[in-house]
């Protein structure tokens, strides 16, 4: 896998781009001397998150021929005061999904992915973040 990296002003606002032309905007906060053009490095962790979590998910799912016809994620992530760096303390995840969907194969799913198969997750725990989830269904 490889990525690229170019500078797009005179500040911190970047594009990046993997080996598919896919791009990303990055960019710092407007207080240290950015222009808020993009995502923060960090918040880009928490979506590589959901990111990762939801492919899981959906292809468990779609083994078990549940019918998915909403899928959302919203993630509130604490990060350690007073540290640099400062990494991820806490991040709270809720799952939300809606469709023909049995719960308890919902709760299996997201549970193979944050314990089993969620690559991401498992390299924000090596860093020492406490991940929490919860899952709903058609709420």
């Amino acid at each position: 896998m490889k990525i690229e990296l170019k500078r797009l002003d005179k500040a911190f606002h970047f594009e990046a781009k993997d080996d598919s032309g896919h791009a990303v905007q990055i960019d710092a906060g407007e207080n240290i001397g950015g222009g808020n053009k993009g995502v923060r490095p960090m918040q880009m962790l928490l979506m590589g998150l959901g990111g990762c979590s939801a492919i899981d998910i959906v292809m468990i799912l779609q083994k078990q021929r549940q019918v998915i016809e909403n899928f959302e994620i919203s993630i509130d992530g604490e990060r350690e005061k007073g540290k640099e760096p400062s990494l991820w303390e806490t991040v709270q995840i809720n799952f939300k999904l809606k469709g023909q969907i049995d719960p308890e194969k919902a709760a299996r799913a997201v549970a193979l992915s944050m314990d089993k198969y969620c690559s991401v997750s498992k390299t924000l725990e090596l860093a020492g973040a406490k991940i929490t989830y919860k899952v709903t269904i058609n709420e």
